[in-house]
């Protein structure tokens, strides 16, 4: 799940343990073939190609695999694909909100399974727009403290568009508007200052708090919607105490 609270840092924790790197690497390569379909296989004259293949090999997706997904959305191997993105708006427990982000190239099958994952595991389908209006799209970067002041950060990126920067526990995040996503990472690099993670977000305005209950039900729903092929990423405006994480890891 997207998002930046203590349950984000742990749910990506969690990927990398519990063996959801195929999913994940799955999710790098349709994002190479719809850049490759629309601008073509040269990353030198295509900027979302090379952006997408800098993130997979960052993620560690293999460069055959990778190469493979350039030819196969450029058209270059005979198969015609053809994804689209859908946005999808849920509720779940204790009146959080859910933007479900799909890339798919079978709408009916996409719509059927998130609602059947929604809707099994306790939350309920949204009117279109009845979410969408609590989260900002924002350019996010995570970066390890790795002993990193918070005035260090922001000296790095506050002239590149950064608009704040936040404690995320381990991490540092670091806010600005999608448009500045480049400028960022490249303020970084310069400072010589690694970051993990830059992707442009759909940030929640204001955090829902749930019990440890309401936890429960919540991590199920997104687990759910997150096994699902056609799901890219999942937003969620769910805040989560200390207590409640600490709830959550004794289960």
């Amino acid at each position: 799940m997207s998002g930046h609270s203590k349950w984000a840092t742990t749910k990506h924790k969690k990927a990398v343990i519990d063996g959801r790197r195929a999913k994940a690497f799955a999710k790098y390569i349709k994002t190479i073939e719809v850049a490759a379909r629309l601008g073509g296989p040269d990353l030198s004259g295509n900027p979302n190609l090379e952006l997408a293949v800098s993130k997979a090999k960052k993620n560690s997706v293999p460069n055959d695999n990778i190469d493979r997904a350039i030819k196969r959305g450029a058209g270059l191997t005979g198969e015609a694909i053809e994804y689209t993105e859908i946005m999808y708006e849920a509720r779940g427990p204790q009146g959080s909100a859910l933007l479900i982000e799909c890339l798919t190239e079978n709408r009916n099958r996409a719509a059927a399974e998130v609602r059947l994952a929604v809707t099994r595991n306790g939350g309920t389908m949204a009117d279109q727009g009845s979410v969408t209006y609590l989260f900002n799209r924002k350019g996010v970067v995570s970066l390890a403290k790795n002993g990193l002041a918070e005035d260090d950060v922001l000296m790095a990126v506050l002239d590149a568009g950064a608009e704040e920067v936040k404690d995320g526990g381990e991490n540092w995040i670091v806010y600005s508007e999608p448009v500045d996503l480049q400028a960022i990472r490249d303020a970084l690099t310069e400072a010589g200052i690694e970051y993990q993670t830059d992707e442009a977000e759909f940030v929640p305005s204001m955090e829902v708090e749930l019990d440890a209950d309401g936890a429960r039900k919540f991590v199920r729903l997104v687990d759910a919607l997150e096994d699902l092929d056609d799901v890219q990423n999942v937003y969620a405006n769910a805040g989560m105490s200390d207590e409640v994480m600490a709830a959550l890891e004794d289960d």
